[in-house]
């Protein structure tokens, strides 16, 4: 399991455009007022919930950013599923750095650890299926990166990363086009080199895409009955992903229908942040 959000990821860069957004021109007015230049402070970082893990080295990164000589003790790994009150890292450094930086580690690392977590859920749910769980674009702006490794921690693959990295033809395209068969062989025909899926929502669809030459199919919104009746219609010639309406109670039996993939956008879309916490110790 990787543990690198992406190799396209600049951490450097991340973290300073965050501290910049939270410190502003004039740094952290509060803790500068309050506490001596060269005070110290230990601090445990801790879970309040059951979390599944993700964003820990970034996390970690905003403390170094603003003290370099900060200690970092980190007793668990992304991808860890623990329990409430784990303590998820030890640090002791500069007082004045370690509360300029603990909202942007604190806030980055409960959105990762959020998706991580629901996504475990939903990729526990369809174990021993045989299904595969993939997230999709839906993520938030400027995080998509982030947001799809915090979705590998918690057990999905991703599904596309960027509209250039794979051709999936939905329904406006299908619209604008003309129709399944005629989208799909217009996509062959621009000869991508990357597989082509379409998505269809009803059982007649299905033998105009193949015939088409699609390479994948995207069932849209079938209920498990309309489902397994698609499963059977394909017959193993190429790969089937469920989508549209799936939520912890529906995707086991989604799952069950024989697809080969669910694919599941509230995973990134919707996830709450989780409950961690910074604790101090004045030494």
């Amino acid at each position: 399991m990787s543990t690198a959000p992406d190799s396209h990821f600049d951490l450097q860069d991340f973290v300073r455009r965050v501290l910049a957004e939270d410190l502003g021109k004039g740094g952290d007015i509060t803790s500068k007022s309050t506490i001596a230049s060269d005070a110290r402070f230990s601090a445990a970082m801790n879970c309040r919930e059951p979390i599944t893990l993700a964003g820990l080295d970034i996390a970690a990164a905003f403390f170094r950013a603003l003290d370099r000589e900060v200690r970092i003790e980190r007793p668990v790994n992304d991808g860890d599923s623990v329990p409430a009150g784990t303590v998820l890292m030890r640090l002791d450094g500069n007082a004045r750095a370690m509360l300029a930086a603990e909202r942007s580690a604190l806030n980055t690392l409960q959105h990762l650890s959020g998706i991580a977590t629901l996504t475990r859920r939903y990729a526990d749910a369809i174990a021993g299926t045989g299904a595969v769980l993939l997230d999709t674009r839906k993520t938030i702006p400027g995080l998509r990166l982030l947001d799809k490794y915090a979705a590998r921690m918690g057990g999905a693959e991703n599904h596309r990363m960027r509209l250039d990295d794979g051709v999936l033809i939905k329904d406006n395209h299908v619209a604008v086009a003309g129709g399944v068969g005629e989208a799909v062989r217009a996509a062959q025909a621009a000869a991508t080199g990357l597989e082509v899926q379409v998505e269809v929502d009803r059982l007649d669809q299905i033998e105009v895409a193949l015939a088409a030459g699609a390479d994948r199919l995207l069932l849209d919104n079938m209920p498990p009955a309309t489902l397994r009746e698609a499963v059977a219609l394909v017959a193993g010639r190429v790969k089937c992903e469920a989508s549209g309406g799936v939520n912890l109670d529906t995707i086991r039996a989604i799952a069950e229908t024989g697809v080969d993939f669910i694919s599941v956008g509230r995973i990134t879309q919707s996830a709450p942040a989780v409950d961690i916490g910074l604790d101090y110790a004045l030494q």
